[in-house]
Order: structure tokens, then C-alpha cells, then sequence
């Protein structure tokens, strides 16, 4: 698929180059169902430059439409990712990938207190084996302690006698397959991280009082709440942006081609004969927003403290009427967010990264992720 932002990406591109070297920049990539996102950097003074990004589309590789979703083979993801490469420009060879929360856990355990340093890899992963349906020996682990905080209403007697501790898990043949896709693609990395952790590090500044992270994925929602900068809920909506097309493509019996068409033009403002089209697109959204709900009512509910904010990131979000609505559903003040704003960029591009932010956050929370 042709890059949408071309002409931009080649002035952006030439700005930056005057005066620099290649040497340092480093490539974010997010490989998604339905496209790859990719951020270059370079870090000058202390600051992360943006030197370019780009996105491809996925469908047309398997025979469908944009917007369609994806489960491509290793060589096809690996010619996708060359392209995307090749058509943003992308000259840096070390690269940081993010694992999709589809293909990973992350969870809560409880474990005694008085359990010592050295003893809490082994019980860690003793109270992991509950939580993954594969051998353990078949996953990569990754675990934080939470910080217990007096204000949370779980305080009571026995409380101080557990510590929360936080547990990625990622299956090892994830990461395997995602080496070998960057390997064919020319590119070295160390980094694989799940994609929820490169969205906080892109999205948020020094929040420490409890926000929500929606991220609005093409097949799925993910919902993250983060709480002093700790991740305490992870949970997954599986119904995202191609759902909401989908629904107009079969209730309208359009070609889903038109029905993206339609979404992106009318989202849900649409007025007049449109309003349908809008109708159609709520059933999806209310029904992601009512989980949510019980998502943050839970949370509330457990540990009495209310969100200050919503972060609202991924393609999803630029759906017109997005943050309006969700403004109108969440008691929360509700943000779309602006990683870009992590970046020294030209003045020239401030409005249109602005625009197209949320769905390059992944890819850009990578990028700074390798240049630290």
C-alpha cells in the first residue's frame, strides 16, 4: 500500500538529515492485525528527533481490504515489514518490536511478605503456573513488585502480610517468530515488549493518581489501569475498529471497502440519511464503553479511588465523536493522546502528527524504549 504521508515523510525526512548522521537512530515497530506502524528516531542533545514514520496496510497482502484482518505467515510479515520499511524510509537497523497483549498475560499474584529476594523468582513462578495454560518452561517471564499504598481500602489486618506483584508472561515461540521476522527483514533488536507498556511510556507524563488507558485496536480493545505509575488492571474488549465496519458492511449489505469508507467519513456525527451509519457504529461503542465501566467500577469499588483521567490511543480513537463520547460516559476528563509530543519535530508537521498520534503510540513508546 502506498504511504499515505509520502510527500511529508520525504520534506520531514530531508529537514532532519541536514546536519546529522544516521548513526543512533533506532526504528519502533508494531505489527498489528490489520497494519505495521513504524517510528524512526535519534537522540541529539539529550532530545528524541523524529526522523520518520510510515504505516502499511496488511489486508491487500492476504486478499482482503484495508481495515480487514490479518493472520499472515512469517514470510509474508516479513516482506510487509520490508515494505513498510522501504516506503517510510526507515534506514535504522536496530529495532524494538512490541508483543501483542493478545499473545501474552499479564497478571496479579499475592505472595507472603516475608518471602525474601532471593526466594521470589521461584515462588513467583510457582503462583505464575496458575495463571498460564502452557508449561512454564514454554514461557518467558518478566515480574514488578506493586508498592502497597495506605490509601487503598483493601488495607486491613492481613494485608501487610502479602506483597502484589505484577507478571508478564510471553510464550517463547512468540518471541522466536518475531526474531525471525526482523531477522529477514535486515534488522537486530534485544527488545521485545508488550505493546501496553510501549502505549504508557509514549502517552503519559508523571501521572501518579489512577488513569485508564483505552486502546483501540482493529480486532480488539485493551483496557489498562495504571495507578502511580503501576499497572494494577489489564483486561480485553474483543470487539475493536473493524468491528464497527464489519457491522455496517452486513447490516447495510455494503462491500466492506465502502463501509470503512462510511465509518471514517461519518464515525459517530453522522446526521441525515448518515445516521444510520451512526447507529450502527454505537451498538459496537457502547458495548466496549459498558465494559469499561465495569472495568473501572471494579477497580473503584476494590481499592475506593476514582480515575482522574482517560487516555484514549490506537486507530480506533480517531473514530469521529470518539473522545466526545466517551467524555459524555466516563466521570473522568477524557484525553486522546498525543505521543509525538515526546518528540522534536518540525513546526510544519505539529498539526497532522497531532492527528494521526494515537495510532503510532506503540510504535513510538518502542522507539523511545531503544533509545534509553
Amino acid at each position: 500500500m502506498p504511504n499515505p504521508f509520502t510527500d511529508i515523510l520525504n520534506k520531514v525526512t530531508d529537514f532532519l538529515k541536514k546536519g546529522s548522521t544516521e548513526t543512533g537512530s533506532v526504528v519502533g515497530i508494531d505489527i498489528g492485525s490489520s497494519s505495521i506502524k513504524v517510528v524512526q528516531l535519534r537522540e541529539k542533545g539529550g532530545k528524541a528527533i523524529l526522523e520518520t514514520y510510515g504505516e502499511l496496510s496488511l489486508g491487500p497482502l492476504a486478499g482482503l481490504q484495508n481495515g480487514e484482518l490479518t493472520n499472515l505467515p512469517n514470510d509474508k510479515l516479513s516482506q510487509a515489514l520490508t515494505d513498510a520499511l522501504k516506503s517510510s524510509e526507515v534506514t535504522a537497523k536496530s529495532a524494538a518490536i512490541s508483543i501483542p497483549s493478545t499473545a501474552s498475560l499479564i497478571f496479579t499474584v499475592e505472595i507472603p511478605a516475608i518471602v525474601s529476594e532471593k526466594d521470589m523468582s521461584t515462588i513467583i513462578s510457582t503462583e505464575a503456573r496458575k495463571y498460564i495454560p502452557v508449561p512454564i518452561s514454554e514461557v518467558s517471564l518478566d515480574w514488578w513488585i506493586i508498592p502497597r499504598q495506605e490509601n487503598y481500602a483493601e488495607e486491613a489486618p492481613s494485608a501487610g502480610k502479602k506483597t502484589e506483584v505484577l507478571v508478564a508472561a510471553i510464550h517463547n515461540e512468540t518471541i522466536n517468530r518475531y526474531k525471525e521476522i526482523l531477522k529477514t527483514a535486515g534488522l537486530q533488536t534485544d527488545v521485545f515488549e508488550i505493546e501496553i507498556f510501549s502505549n504508557i511510556r509514549s502517552c503519559f507524563g508523571h501521572e501518579i493518581s489512577a488513569v485508564l488507558l483505552m486502546d483501540f485496536g482493529a480486532s480488539k480493545t485493551k483496557l489498562s489501569i495504571i495507578d502511580n505509575g503501576i499497572v494494577r488492571v489489564f483486561h480485553i474488549v474483543n470487539r475493536g475498529a473493524y468491528d464497527i465496519s464489519n457491522g455496517i458492511s452486513k447490516s447495510l449489505s455494503l462491500p466492506f471497502e465502502k463501509a470503512e469508507e462510511l465509518k471514517r467519513q461519518n464515525g459517530l456525527l453522522g446526521e441525515g440519511d448518515k445516521r444510520n451509519i451512526t447507529d450502527i457504529a454505537k451498538l459496537s461503542v457502547d458495548y466496549i464503553f459498558s465494559e469499561t465501566n465495569s472495568v473501572i467500577l471494579n477497580y473503584e469499588k476494590k481499592y475506593n479511588r476514582a480515575l482522574s483521567k482517560v487516555f484514549l490511543t490506537g486507530g480506533g480513537a480517531l473514530l469521529k465523536g470518539m473522545a466526545e463520547a466517551a467524555a459524555g460516559t466516563f466521570r473522568s476528563d477524557v484525553v486522546l493522546a498525543d505521543p509525538f509530543s515526546k518528540t522534536e519535530t518540525p513546526a510544519f508537521l505539529g498539526d497532522i502528527l497531532k492527528s494521526i498520534g494515537p495510532e503510532f503510540s506503540v510504535a513510538l513508546g518502542l522507539a523511545l524504549r531503544k533509545l534509553k
